[in-house]
């Protein structure tokens, strides 16, 4: 059989799979519980906890994205992240990157301190840090890249097997590019996690995530504990998310034409001091960013000149982005890092990985790119007369 594009697999996703009604598009199953045939006789759904149809479909078609094994859907984005945690014993390490998620550096260094794992925190980008931290023997290397806020870039190819050279596992998190524009497992991960809040759902209206693994066994390992802990997603989710899902490929390319624009606007902008974006050609991995992505993707962050009161004024003088948690729905979102999506790290923890109070986070939506740019200009001509 060949192998379908992208496009096709994100479209096809559950169509024409119904076998009691022939329904085009798959039925939502909302049932809790599904009959037995008999004594001891399962059918292939028996709790929804466990497994249900709808999710069913849903995490296949980003297995298929990923061009992994097993899909494993979950209730949120950290649930995914902490589905990876049910790998780890006490004396097991864990490699996570220094400017990481908020979320996920709070997740993994709390846990750490209630004594569940080891953790080991480095800028994954300094060969010899690097190389410390996979001394220690860890089982987990978590890679996120592009990184949350800052846009860094980390060689997954290059970490996965320095990683598995020292027996670690290891995973990323993809949520900022998507299937479409990264494929981690193509590229010697193991593991694949997304928040489908962002940009795989892509209209901010449902909370969830996956989790792929290259591995079959692996997966089951993993799905076995997601039902364990219940932190499976729920059915009416899982079918908005399929919805959405169709036509990430069509989004993916109007974000990212606009992103471009907003990026070279920023860039020769007065009262932007830095732009953090791979696409730009002066961006420290832009060459790697061309290597092992399809594209640059729609998030990025700059500096404003003028600090903190620089920044209120630029959100307040706002019409069209949302100053708002979150990123990759159809609409533009602002966000200020330090205190919001990475109010959990330490002061320390955010000045370690760059993050300063004039620094601003952008998700490009798919407006017109005229109304973005204009938006953005009158906020930040406010921004200098604060």
């Amino acid at each position: 059989m060949t192998v379908k594009k992208i496009a096709t697999v994100a479209v096809r996703a559950g169509i024409n799979n119904d076998k009691h009604h022939g329904a085009v598009v798959a039925p939502i199953h909302l049932s809790s519980t599904y009959s037995l045939k008999g004594f001891n006789e399962k059918r292939e759904f028996d709790y929804s906890r466990t497994g249900n149809p709808t999710r069913a479909t849903l995490a296949q078609a980003i297995a298929d994205l990923e061009q992994g094994s097993v899909g494993v859907v979950t209730s949120t984005g950290m649930a995914a992240a902490h589905l990876v945690c049910q790998l780890l014993s006490v004396d097991d390490v864990i490699v996570i990157p220094h400017d990481c998620y908020g979320g996920s550096y709070r997740l993994y260094t709390h846990l750490a301190k209630r004594g569940l794992f080891k953790v080991i925190v480095v800028d994954q980008n300094d060969e010899q840090a690097l190389a410390d931290a996979l001394a220690q023997k860890p089982k987990v290397v978590l890679i996120e890249t592009p990184s949350n806020p800052l846009l860094r870039l980390v060689d997954i190819e290059k970490v996965a097997k320095l990683s598995h050279d020292v027996g670690a596992l290891v995973a990323v998190d993809n949520t900022f590019m998507s299937p479409v524009l990264q494929r981690p497992l193509t590229l010697g991960a193991d593991i694949v996690f997304h928040s489908t809040t962002k940009y795989i759902n892509g209209h901010s209206d449902v909370v969830g995530g996956v989790l792929v693994t290259k591995d079959q066994a692996l997966g089951e390992e993993l799905a076995w504990w997601a039902n364990c802990i219940g932190i499976t997603g729920a059915a009416f989710d899982s079918y908005l998310t399929v919805r959405g899902l169709k036509t990430l490929p069509l989004r993916m390319k109007q974000h990212q034409q606009n992103a471009d624009a907003v990026a070279e606007f920023l860039v020769n902008h007065p009262a932007v001091e830095k732009v953090y974006y791979p696409g730009l050609s002066d961006h420290p991995s832009h060459a790697l960013a061309k290597k092992q992505q399809a594209n640059f993707g729609s998030m990025m962050s700059f500096e404003v000149k003028g600090g903190e009161a620089a920044v209120k004024a630029l959100f307040a003088n706002l019409d069209l982005f949302t100053l708002a948690q979150s990123l990759g729905g159809v609409e533009s979102l602002i966000s200020h890092p330090s205190t919001m999506t990475h109010a959990g790290m330490e002061l320390e923890a955010q000045i370690a990985a760059g993050i300063k109070q004039s620094l601003v986070r952008v998700s490009v939506g798919i407006e017109d790119i005229d109304d973005i740019i204009a938006d953005l200009g009158q906020g930040l001509a406010a921004s200098q007369h604060n």
